[in-house]
Order: C-alpha cells, then sequence, then structure tokens
C-alpha cells in the first residue's frame, strides 16, 4: 500500500521515502495493527508510532533512511518471542513475511531471511538429510535467536548458533545494505554474533547445517515430590558425558489446560530433557542412572526425525504472557543443589508461581572459543540456570517477579555473575544489560555501536549504549 505522508516535527524530503515501501506500513487504528504488533510474548504490548511490514530488504532500507532523517527510534521484531520489553512510539519493523529459506545442500548451509523461524529452515532442510542449530522451540525466529548467540538444544554436540553463521545481509541505521562475513566488515560481523541487533537489522543470513537427520531425544517425568532424588541424579550423571548428549533438569508446574497432555496437565512434575546425537543403543544406555534415580511416570524418549525436536522440550505453542530470566552458573555444587531444591523443589509453597525452574548442561562444544570471534560470552559456564513464570494478572506477575528476584539472588553466588542476552528477559538499566557479555566485550560492543548506530536508533530491547565520541 501507499504510506500516508508522514507527519513529523523534523520532515525532509528523506521523509517520503516510506512511499517505496511495499509492504503495508500502518499506524494506531489501522485494522491490521494490533496483530503486526502483537508477539509470542504477550506480556510486551507494543504501540509503535508507525508499523513496516517488511516484504524484503528494500523495504528494510527504505524504513531505516527514514527514522535517520526524522530522528525515529527502531525495533525489530519476527515472532516476539524475546519481546520482554514494550515498544512504545518509534517504528517498529517486522519481518514475519519475509520467510524465504534457501538450501545449497553442496555448502551444507542455509540462506534464511529476516522474518524465518527455525522451523521452516528444518523444513527445508529434512529433504537433504540435515538438521540446524536450533534452540528448544523451532517456533522461535532463526536471527533474532543468532543474534543472541543461540543456545542449541544440541549446543554441547556442536557449538552456539553463532559459531556458525558464515555472513549477513544487514542494513544500519544509516540505511546501507552491508554483506558481512569474517573477510568483509569483520568487526560487524563479530558485534552480528552474540551484540544482539544493537548495529543493524538482520535482512539475511547464512549459517552452516548439520549432517544429520535422526536423534534419540525426549522426556523423562518423576513426581515432583522425587525432584530431589532426580537433581542428584543429575549433577552426578552429566560430569561423565560426552558431548554428543545434551540436556537439562527442570521443575515444573503445568498448569490445568487442555493443551497439556495427561498425565502432565495440572502437575508438579521433575524432568530431564535429553537429545543425543550418537548410536541410540548408547544413548539409551548412558540415561539408565536417569531412569533408575527416581519413579518415572512418563518416558518420551525414543528415536524420531529431527524435524519432530520440539517433543523433547515441549515448550507452549501459543502466545502467553511471561516473565523470564537466566543466569550462567559456574558448577552445581551440593550447596548450589540445595540452595535451588529449597526456593523451587517440593519444599517451596504450594502456590509457587514459577512455571518452570531449569539447569542446562552446558560446556562440550559451548566452552571452545569460535573459529571466528564472536561476542558470545557463557563459555565458562557448568549450567545455565532458566526460569519461566506466566503472568495471569497483576497479583501473578508480582508473584512470579518475587520468586524470580528472589531465586536468582539465591543462585548468585554460584554464579558467573553473567546471562545470556536471549534469556535475559526484561533488560534493567545499563550494569544490568552488560552482565551479558564481559566488561571487555561490552566495551567492543559500545564502541561497534558508536561506529554503526551513534544516534542511537537501535535503543529498544536489550541494546547498549554507544561509546563517547
Amino acid at each position: 500500500m501507499t504510506a500516508p505522508a508522514p507527519h513529523h516535527p523534523h520532515a525532509t524530503p528523506d521523509l517520503f521515502a516510506l512511499s517505496d515501501i511495499r509492504g503495508p506500513v500502518l499506524r494506531p487504528g489501522d485494522p491490521d495493527y494490533a496483530a503486526e504488533v502483537t508477539g509470542f510474548n504477550l506480556a510486551a504490548l507494543h504501540t509503535p508510532e508507525l508499523v513496516v511490514c517488511a516484504t524484503g530488504a528494500d523495504d528494510v532500507v527504505a524504513a531505516m533512511r527514514w527514522a535517520t532523517a526524522t530522528g525515529t527510534p527502531v525495533a525489530v521484531q519476527a515472532t516476539g518471542h524475546g519481546a520482554n520489553f514494550p515498544v512504545e512510539n518509534g517504528l517498529l519493523i517486522n519481518t514475519s513475511r519475509m520467510t524465504d529459506v534457501r538450501i545449497d545442500a553442496t555448502a551444507r548451509t542455509a540462506t534464511v531471511a529476516a522474518g524465518a523461524k527455525w522451523r521452516h529452515v528444518l523444513e527445508a532442510a529434512a529433504p537433504h538429510g540435515f538438521a540446524a542449530l536450533n534452540g528448544s522451540s523451532t517456533d522461535v525466529g532463526v536471527i533474532g535467536y543468532t543474534l543472541g548467540g543461540g543456545l542449541p538444544v544440541l549446543g554441547r554436540a556442536y557449538g552456539y548458533a553463532a559459531d556458525h553463521v558464515r555472513s549477513f545481509q544487514v542494513v544500519t541505521p544509516d540505511g546501507t545494505l552491508h554483506e558481512a562475513d569474517a573477510d568483509h566488515e569483520p568487526e560487524l560481523f563479530w558485534a552480528l554474533r552474540g551484540g544482539k541487533g544493537n548495529v543493524g537489522v538482520v535482512t539475511e543470513l547464512v549459517c552452516d547445517l548439520l549432517p544429520l537427520n535422526r536423534v534419540l531425544g525426549g522426556g523423562i517425568y518423576c513426581p515432583g515430590e522425587h525432584a530431589e532424588a532426580l537433581l542428584n541424579a543429575y549433577t552426578a550423571w552429566t560430569p561423565t558425558l560426552p558431548p554428543q548428549m545434551c540436556s537439562a533438569f527442570s521443575i515444573l508446574r503445568l498448569p490445568p489446560l487442555p493443551q497439556i497432555p495427561e498425565p502432565l496437565r495440572g502437575g508438579f512434575w521433575a524432568r530431564v530433557a535429553a537429545i543425543w546425537t550418537g548410536n541410540p543403543a548408547e544413548g539409551e544406555r548412558l540415561l539408565a542412572p536417569i531412569r533408575e534415580a527416581a519413579p518415572v511416570v512418563v518416558d518420551t524418549v525414543a528415536e524420531m526425525d529431527y524435524t519432530a525436536v520440539d517433543q523433547v522440550y515441549a515448550e507452549p505453542q501459543d502466545p502467553l504472557p511471561a516473565r523470564e530470566s537466566c543466569a550462567l552458573m559456574r558448577d552445581l555444587t551440593p550447596d548450589a543443589v540445595r540452595t535451588f531444591l529449597d526456593h523451587a523443589g517440593p519444599a517451596a509453597p504450594a502456590d509457587y508461581p514459577l512455571l518452570l525452574v531449569e539447569l542446562r548442561h552446558m560446556g562440550g562444544e559451548l566452552a571452545r572459543p569460535a573459529a571466528v570471534e564472536d561476542a558470545v560470552c557463557a563459555r565458562d559456564a557448568g549450567y545455565l540456570l532458566e526460569t519461566v513464570g506466566v503472568l495471569a494478572g497483576p497479583e501473578a506477575a508480582a508473584a512470579v517477579e518475587t520468586a524470580t528476584v528472589a531465586l536468582n539472588a539465591a543462585m548468585a553466588p554460584y554464579g558467573t555473575g553473567r546471562t545470556m542476552v536471549n534469556i535475559h528477559g526484561a533488560p534493567g538499566d545499563e550494569a544490568d544489560r552488560a552482565r551479558a557479555w564481559t566488561p571487555e566485550v561490552y566495551t567492543r560492543l559500545r564502541a561497534a555501536k558508536a561506529t554503526y548506530d551513534p544516534a542511537n536508533l537501535l535503543r529498544f530491547g536489550h541494546a547498549v549504549t554507544p561509546a563517547a565520541a
């Protein structure tokens, strides 16, 4: 559609670049506005002044030129899984129409457009016998996930998703379209792999695929009252594992919703989710100590096509308002385990508000430096603590916040002091945002921000501030 003439006090001829945009350009009150601004995480309610529904890189270029000409701050959304921060005023670029995925079977790569989900990549790669480094839900967008480093379900076996990016096509705030890789604009390439969306709007990336089409995976569920036995077995088990075994221990307090299958619906559970890339018989043998640790009620571990990988973590498929957080743990000492259980285990109040508290095993390839340096800063973690709470009204939101803060504070003595940007939750002040990186990497990111976005137009979400001139 043709955009209405923008009304902005800093009017320049560049304003009218919006009329070149092929996709819809929407304002509050337009019929499709609400649908375009609403993401998967319903906790963040966006109210931008303008929405550009981009259909390709040219639309993003035009939108960014307009934003620079008018001094308008910019946010980007594809799926909204990471929408932990409300976008108020400003310009929202919605890339959800840009879902093209192209597979190069000879090079073993995928070229992925800005709005594609991991599900789209797996569907395109599977006929060639390939898999990808997606996270625990394939409904998540490829670009935002990878910009934050990307913690895959197969991370211990292959490393971070950002480690496997070959190149980006990215629009910087001045409206310039760049091709960035290890040899061309290496500092821009570095900042995009783990630095989140601080230096530009990515319209396409090229990433490696894995020569893998089947895995052993699923969840082993025990009644929640056996959480201590299962967690003690888990912490004894994980140090013995080869990197091909990727896993997490979770405590789940599931609501009585019809989309949750029986007997899990409405229950209190302790679970080990695992995925193994080696010989299935060897994987089954390695899982024996977990199955023997406590009474097993549900066991979904089985050989599967990799396209069915969502069965491993069984995450919600419908949008919901959620508060998430994470903290990187050095190790799970006996004191750390006791502290975790005292807060979130069977001894917690019956109305404990967190849907999920999880300890994911790190290490393996996640501990190795990337072949080409990137901005991921979680390689020294032994485990990752993640929490998710559903914000079903003001009282629930307050209870979730209290429980989240209390658990993270109690576990802080056992942590590295850092988080992962994709699971950080709502970013706080600058010191809080900086916890996603080492001080050295944060300083370097601020310098990159000053180079590519000196006016700090990309200031929504987990943004860093440009270094002073």
